[in-house]
């Protein structure tokens, strides 16, 4: 038999994928379009003849594994399969949006010009592409949620084939991914792929722990699944007699989940205890008594385990604010004579768990006659119109607008009640100002105070679930800086932030008429060198600075100004003018995270290859900027920020700042990786709590001097009420010796809590 050419063999992996993509739209309850995907998988294919990915596959497996999460995985029809399929026709070829809406009609272009990156300035020549872009996504999402659910399949294809892309990019987009698209994927109630997205992102970023952590679930799976087996038989028997038609599904916690407990509860893998989870998915009897039927499947839960009496969670009547409708409890289970395990359980019909796991796109299954359906419609209808509030006022600068969107995307709810018993759904965390804005941005811009609960409570009172507030309004209430500090949703911030500069624009306009008629009162011209000169002598930046202040009534030209304006005019006249240096007004800017990090001795390095990692050892350490926030040492997961003087600033991969710059300043990102051998020692700091006891002291110095000889350089300790505090910093040659230390101290008697810091 004759062996097929690479070309034969591409040709039938293609088609094998069109043919599934068929398959599973054919499958779906769209109605069947199938001509239009046919020509727009036939345009796409000819568009990209020739060119290859970075894995060596025909560019087309891209479009065509997109459209496939779009249909299969999130449940889209052809419009959508389409405009999946041509998404990258205008970017990467010679064919424009016009050609497409022509072809293919106006609203399959306008999806396609949404996915487009664009190069301009919505922030400025400088700002950051990812984020124009994603501004640009976001602009055509709001007149249409198909757009972000397709860039979401096309984020999901990347990062599933991210291994074949060198390590600097696998940085950038897994931490664009974590930042931005799992976020977005979890607002959206994409559950399944938000999931798979965080988990991916770790695998990439965090390569040894994902390992590590992924071993440890296999070597407990089979006690996990012993302990679920056990766990449901008696509930599975109560659920037979009641003649209920169901399925109950395992929940192992996923890697990513798991690491996040561990660093945020500092713990280690052993201590996470709630990796096993049960799902119990029904069928109803009565579609109409769905929620009844829930709570009668929990009474039969709770009538053979004892519940926890803290961990109820009920979104059955009130949905999240992403559409997921469940019932939680949480229940003791003996696993033997000896132990018991709390296991949550989550109760929730077929329509509630497509819901769930596929996000909003499902409820348009669900759509015609489903009360539940339009209300979580609603929902998606007021995100998006924040997002729109947002947009119609965006930020000066792309990081602060990126950080806009994200403050709306990953907040826990809580219910808030109104005067009238209208229950709003809000971010946890959320202020009285928040709630007034939530209301109208007149009721905000003119909040003065609150009752919550019948008690009178400042602005700043956060509130928690259940409470009923009260607005409080006067037409003397302006808008202040100080605002800020206690706004925490986006849609407050973004409002507050946009009135102040209105009023500063005010304050700018009526203090240039009144230097104006500050200098016309005394026979002076307005030049830009004696504007500049007033500058100097108020200590203002810039000349809009001083006619904002001076609007503001905060600078007052007086005579004084009068004499120093005067004497440098008579100076001039002489030709004396040299005598004062002329002042250059400086522009105000927010420094960016890596200008704040400064080493004398760090030097640029501008040939570095973007593509090869960096090597950090001890003879070249003097050459690198350490951020000052995360504090990486030899052993962490580290990458290099190349910043515009081509100075390398390394960061630890997790680190807040790092999060950002991925998601803002990725095309300045270089992979970096150690080569130390224990040669230098760096400062770690450790923080410990415990309860204070004769002798912790001398169990503490014991671990740090006796068993590990370590340079203490600090220790600060404060006790209050029989509990201590303190923090530790120590010099030590890697993160292997600074866990070694910490582990040792966790085994002081009375030791709570020993965490590194940063």
């Amino acid at each position: 038999m004759e062996e097929l050419t690479q070309e034969q063999r591409d040709e039938a992996m293609v088609q094998a994928a069109y043919q599934k993509l068929i398959d599973t739209y054919m499958a779906s309850p769209h109605r069947k379009k199938v001509d239009l995907i046919s020509k727009a998988f036939n345009f796409a294919k000819q568009a990209h003849k020739g060119v290859r990915r970075l894995s060596g596959e025909p560019y087309i497996m891209h479009p065509l594994a997109v459209a496939q999460i779009a249909c299969g995985e999130i449940g889209l029809g052809s419009t959508s399969i389409c405009s999946a399929l041509l998404h990258d026709v205008v970017e990467d070829t010679e064919y424009t949006v016009d050609d497409l809406a022509n072809i293919f009609g106006l609203k399959i272009a306008q999806i396609v010009d949404g996915l487009t990156k664009i190069s301009g300035g919505i922030f400025g020549d400088k700002a950051s592409a990812q984020a124009e872009s994603f501004k640009k996504l976001l602009l055509t999402m709001s007149d249409d949620i198909r757009v972000i659910l397709i860039k979401i399949s096309d984020r999901l294809h990347n990062m599933r084939t991210l291994g074949s892309q060198p390590a600097h990019k696998q940085y950038k987009i897994a931490g664009e991914t974590l930042y931005i698209y799992a976020p977005l994927a979890h607002r959206l109630g994409l559950n399944l792929i938000k999931e798979e997205l965080e988990d991916l992102s770790f695998r990439y970023e965090h390569p040894e722990q994902h390992a590590i952590i992924s071993q440890q679930i296999e070597e407990v799976r089979p006690q996990l699944k012993a302990a679920f087996t056990n766990f449901i038989e008696p509930i599975s028997a109560k659920l037979d007699k009641l003649g209920f038609h169901y399925e109950i599904r395992e929940r192992i916690k996923r890697p990513y989940s798991i690491w996040m407990k561990m660093q945020n509860k500092h713990v280690a893998f052993d201590e996470v205890y709630d990796l096993l989870a049960a799902r119990i998915v029904f069928d109803p009897i009565d579609p109409e008594n769905e929620i009844g039927e829930c709570w009668q499947i929990y009474g039969a839960c709770t009538s053979i385990y004892d519940e926890h009496p803290d961990r109820t969670r009920n979104w059955l009547k009130r949905t999240k604010a992403n559409g997921y409708q469940a019932l939680h409890t949480t229940l003791m289970s003996r696993i033997n004579e000896n132990e018991g395990r709390w296991i949550e359980v989550q109760i929730r019909s077929r329509r509630m768990d497509e819901i769930a796991e596929r996000g909003f796109a499902a409820h348009w299954k669900y759509k015609e006659g489903e009360k539940d359906s339009n209300a979580s419609e609603t929902e998606l209808d007021k995100w998006l119109s924040t997002i729109k509030e947002i947009l119609d006022d965006p930020q000066p600068s792309a990081m602060d607008f990126l950080d806009t969107i994200k403050l709306n995307l990953y907040a826990s709810e809580i219910l808030v009640v109104t005067p009238k018993g209208e229950f709003k759904t809000m971010p946890a965390g959320c202020t009285a100002l928040d709630f007034a804005f939530s209301i109208h941005t007149f009721v905000g811009t003119h909040c003065m105070g609150a009752k919550v609960n019948h008690e009178l409570v400042p602005i700043s009172h956060e509130l928690k679930s259940g409470d009923q507030v009260e607005i409080l309004t006067s037409a003397q209430t302006r808008v202040e800086s100080s605002w800020l500090q206690f706004a925490t949703t986006a849609k407050a911030k973004n409002k507050i932030e946009a009135i102040l500069r209105r009023q500063r624009r005010e304050q700018q306009r009526k203090g240039e008429e009144m230097v104006n008629e500050w200098f016309e009162s005394h026979e002076l011209q307005p030049t830009s060198i004696f504007l500049d000169r007033l500058c100097l002598l108020h200590s203002q930046p810039t000349r809009e600075d001083l006619f904002a202040e001076v609007g503001a009534g905060i600078v007052t030209l007086t005579e004084a100004n009068v004499e120093e304006v005067q004497h440098d005019i008579k100076e001039a006249s002489k030709g004396k003018s040299k005598g004062w240096k002329r002042f250059i007004p400086f522009v105000k800017s927010t420094p960016t995270e890596t200008e704040t990090v400064t080493a004398d001795t760090a030097v640029p390095m501008p040939n570095i290859n973007k593509k090869k990692p960096v090597i950090l050892n001890e003879s070249n350490m003097s050459q690198f900027i350490f951020c000052p926030t995360c504090h990486p040492i030899p052993g962490d997961d580290i990458l290099g920020y190349l910043d515009d003087q081509n100075r390398v600033i390394i960061h630890k991969r997790q680190c807040s700042i790092a999060d950002r710059l991925k998601s803002s300043q990725g095309n300045h990102l270089i992979a970096a990786q150690w080569d130390m051998h224990k040669l230098m020692t760096f400062a770690a700091t450790i923080h410990i709590e415990g309860i204070d006891r004769v002798g912790i002291l001398r169990g503490l110095t014991d671990v740090l001097n006796n068993d590990f000889n370590v340079n203490v350089r600090r220790l600060t300790i404060d006790t209050k009420d029989g509990i201590f505090t303190g923090d530790i910093v120590v010099s030590v040659h890697d993160a292997e010796d600074l866990s070694n230390i910490i582990r040792n101290l966790r085994n002081i008697n009375g030791m709570e809590e020993v965490t590194r810091v940063s």
